[in-house]
């Protein structure tokens, strides 16, 4: 059956989502059982700007869920901007508590297909449901927490879809925890521009040489390569001029800038990319394992520390990381990680909670399996640059897609791997749509283990 709202807003043209004054027009309320439905109301003003605010508060019980809902005409094959403002109070995880749902349905509310098969793999070939959009935060910034936020995602209505079901959620909040709702947006937009980036790898071990301008050089002609097949950031491996090198840790360990970075920055000018390279930096008296990033200014964007630190770097006297960096470029979101943290799921998370859509993977060697892995568990693109000889079944040189399939491997020393992604292009499962939306709404809670 067609809802009144349906039939309201059944026109080509967008209609501002309510002018004030009286209920918001269309706008429903829905609770999944009605004895955990929280209180749900409409508030003339109260939001950004003056506007109104669509109100859910729980009381002074547990496990409340409920939403205001409004159903939307749409036209299949048109591009759409969704947008809300939200504002929390007294809850602890608006990622999971408080969500924003697009859900495309056709003009009896039934579920519709996805325009294109996945090429995921499970069921590949085939078209998938079109499962629920939800819109994201971006940036992940844990200051906002009580301030207004914007949830907001670019959606293409698939061909057979003629509604669009939007839903804002309370669910499990605290008790007399609070969301506001406010100034939500449903508008055609013109198509997006693809957002083509070439990723590469590179696959070297720098036996030659013991000083670290001897280890640097090494990959120069190998950057040139990569240039030369349109590269836009190119991935070395770990700790590069320690390797092989015969000294100690803090014997090659540099401040960052440094001469390394230095000597890097020029070569990514001169090629106008992005290089990450895998140093060893000393901080005053600390020492750490190091990924850097530089720009085709050849600046140095910015370094992550390694974070989970394997026994061998422990007993050398090597200080961890504790800050999780994600970093703009012209492009894209880039982030680091460093060999041993790919053995844990949590690094990965991290970086991509905080926004990153490529991970750079500098690696002394590592079970091939947590590339694929960290990939699509996070459905985020990993380029790994390692020293493991691919006969041994460890670890590869390679561009991993949003499920984990390998997309290029650099399998000889002294070879580039380049794949061409396209960072705006969600990949779609069966049964869970675009899962890389989904994980900051659907990941459990996991309270702090007792000392």
């Amino acid at each position: 059956m067609l809802t009144r709202s349906f039939l309201t807003f059944l026109c080509p043209a967008p209609l501002p989502v309510w002018a004030g004054g009286a209920m918001p027009d269309g706008w429903t309320t829905d609770s999944p059982r009605e004895e955990i439905r929280p209180q749900l109301t409409w508030l003339e003003s109260g939001g950004p700007r003056g506007s109104g605010v669509l109100l859910i508060q729980a009381d002074h019980r547990e496990g409340l869920a409920g939403s205001w809902v409004k159903e939307f005409a749409v036209v299949g094959g048109q591009w759409y901007g969704f947008s809300v403002d939200r504002q929390c109070e007294r809850m602890a995880l608006p990622r999971r508590s408080a969500i924003a749902r697009v859900i495309w349905l056709d003009r009896k509310g039934n579920h519709v297909l996805r325009p294109e098969p996945t090429d995921a793999s499970y069921r590949r070939g085939e078209r998938p449901r079109a499962e629920p959009e939800f819109p994201m935060v971006r940036p992940v910034d844990q200051s906002q927490k009580g301030k207004w936020v914007t949830l907001s995602g670019t959606y293409q209505a698939p061909p057979d879809a003629e509604v669009a079901r939007v839903e804002l959620h309370f669910r499990w909040g605290e008790p007399d925890s609070i969301v506001r709702w406010s100034l939500p947006k449903l508008e055609p937009i013109d198509v997006p521009e693809p957002r083509l980036v070439r990723l590469a790898t590179i696959h070297h071990q720098p036996r030659s040489g013991k000083t670290r301008e001897e280890k640097c050089e090494q990959f120069e002609p190998l950057i040139a390569r990569a240039a030369e097949q349109r590269a836009d950031l190119v991935v070395l491996p770990e700790t590069l001029t320690y390797y092989s090198s015969g000294q100690t840790f803090a014997e090659v360990a540099e401040p960052i800038p440094g001469p390394s970075t230095d000597y890097f920055g020029s070569i990514a000018k001169k090629h106008d990319l992005y290089i990450v390279a895998g140093l060893v930096e000393r901080d005053e008296h600390l020492i750490y394992n190091v990924a850097v990033l530089l720009g085709p200014d050849g600046k140095v964007v910015g370094k992550y520390r390694k974070t989970t630190l394997p026994r061998g770097e422990i007993e050398q006297g090597l200080t961890p990381g504790d800050q999780y960096p994600v970093f703009d470029t012209r492009f894209g979101k880039v982030a680091m990680m460093i060999c041993y943290d790919g053995f844990f799921p949590e690094v990965a998370r991290e970086l991509t909670h905080r926004g990153a859509e490529v991970i750079a993977w500098p690696v002394w060697g590592c079970n091939p399996l947590l590339a694929a892995a960290r990939a699509c568990e996070n459905h985020v693109y990993v380029v790994s640059s390692t020293y493991t000889d691919v006969s041994s079944d460890w670890m590869r040189s390679a561009v991993y897609g949003h499920d984990g399939k390998m997309l290029a491997a650099a399998d000889q020393f002294g070879t580039v791997a380049v794949a061409e992604v396209d960072l705006s292009r969600p990949l779609y499962w069966h049964s869970l749509g675009d899962f890389q939306s989904q994980i900051d709404p659907h990941r459990p809670l996991v309270p702090d283990p007792t000392p």
